[in-house]
């Protein structure tokens, strides 16, 4: 039998013989066709013109399920590179291109320009300080007296948690568990080393398993698998003070006359524009972050490399310093509490982000585990310092405005 068009899918979609969700399920129809019907039928009902959203570079079958349901095509976003910057990184020092996927016209530009001045300078220097992967379920006790008991039986307990959360994975390793008492609530924040997996889905899976045991063997009973203490793809001070996925410190010195001669500006008025605008200015504004834009550099590397672009909220959770040294230079650094990457699952094996990872010398799984994540974690934290520097330049010169006039527009 032949297979059958996108018009033939489309047309048992409308007569009722299939459902819209359902078309990847005919016995004869594959992925592309699937998606090409569904075009067919959302452009009769919205009169848009959907043929762009058909050039894609993906496998429909292979993304269908793994990586979205009702498949439609794909939506390509420009990328551009910066660089090359010397990372200098507690996962190996290597000279990195840095892929860059966004529509805001100005920002590779600032961003290569950030690591010139950086090279420049000698690198950056980059230490992942804590990693570990969070899920935080509640559970509701009787009251105080019983969630005090249930915090001392977890506190004694934890090696049957962790062999009840590792039976599920055969990479995940529970690290610890703290619990958070809120009167009859008791929060329970599961902590992972995911290797290199972002590992959410692996934490949620081994924290389910764990939940049962706590269950059967106390009088908690479990509410909600993630009670938001955990916090993800929201804002929140937790993140920042604890960490979430992997914790990252950037830094560069940078010579006096390099800001002069290629920045235009000099140390002292970054280091006062760092304190007004980053540090003053947030607190002000009550920001859980203090930084000028490093959401622009975690958000375009994270859409060419295929992370979760919605831990964005997090990953752009960070703190940029700025002072003179006693030598007259700029030390700069950017601390970026919870950046959740990785370089296997999720949306790094599409073949454009896989490029993308290639790019960096990080695809795939690390030797030794957890070393590929750690890179690239690496590499957009200093990608996030090299994009403070320049804006922060820019402000110092007064070149902000022209050049998002002449790049921007």
């Amino acid at each position: 039998m032949s297979q059958p068009t996108p018009a033939d899918l489309a047309a048992r979609v409308r007569d009722g013989d299939l459902r819209f969700h359902e078309l990847e399920d005919h016995a004869d129809a594959d992925a592309d066709a699937a998606a090409a019907a569904r075009r067919l039928l959302v452009a009769e009902a919205t009169d848009a013109d959907l043929d762009p959203l058909g050039e894609y570079a993906f496998d429909a079958a292979a993304v269908h399920g793994s990586n979205i349901e009702n498949t439609l095509g794909g939506v390509q976003v420009p990328v551009g590179v910066a660089g090359p910057v010397t990372v200098d990184g507690g996962a190996g020092t290597a000279e990195r291109y840095l892929p860059l996927a966004t529509t805001e016209g100005a920002l590779v530009a600032s961003i290569n320009r950030g690591c010139s001045v950086v090279e420049d300078a000698g690198g950056a220097t980059a230490r992942v300080t804590k990693s570990g992967m969070t899920r935080a379920p509640v559970f509701q006790v009787a009251g105080v007296a019983e969630a005090e008991a249930l915090v001392a039986w977890l506190r004694d307990n934890v090696p049957a948690l962790r062999e009840a959360a590792e039976s599920t994975t055969s990479h995940g390793e529970l690290l610890d568990v703290t619990p958070y008492v809120v009167g009859n609530n008791v929060f329970c924040r599961f902590r992972y080393d995911t290797k290199d997996a972002m590992g959410m889905n692996m934490a949620t899976i081994a924290t389910r398993e764990a939940c049962d045991v706590i269950e059967a063997e106390t009088d908690a009973s479990l509410v909600a698998l993630s009670g938001n203490l955990c916090s993800d793809k929201k804002p929140a001070a937790i993140n920042a003070v604890e960490g979430r996925g992997r914790s990252v410190v950037a830094d560069a010195t940078v010579p006096r006359e390099t800001v002069e001669e290629r920045l235009h500006t000099t140390p002292e008025a970054i280091a006062e524009i760092n304190t007004r605008k980053n540090l003053v200015g947030s607190a002000k504004a009550g920001a859980l972050g203090f930084n000028a834009h490093v959401a622009n550099a975690v958000a375009a590397m994270f859409l060419a490399t295929g992370q979760d672009e919605a831990q964005v909220v997090e990953g752009a959770n960070a703190i940029t310093t700025a002072e003179t040294t006693a030598d007259g230079d700029l030390y700069v650094s950017v601390s970026l509490a919870s950046l959740e990457v990785g370089t296997v699952g999720g949306g790094t094996k599409l073949p454009t982000q896989q490029a993308s990872l290639e790019i960096l010398g990080v695809a795939g799984g690390g030797d030794p585990a957890g070393s590929n994540a750690d890179a690239l974690a690496e590499s957009i934290a200093v990608c996030a310092l090299a994009g403070e520097l320049s804006l922060l330049a820019a402000l110092g010169s007064r070149h902000l405005s022209s050049a998002h006039a002449e790049l921007g527009r």
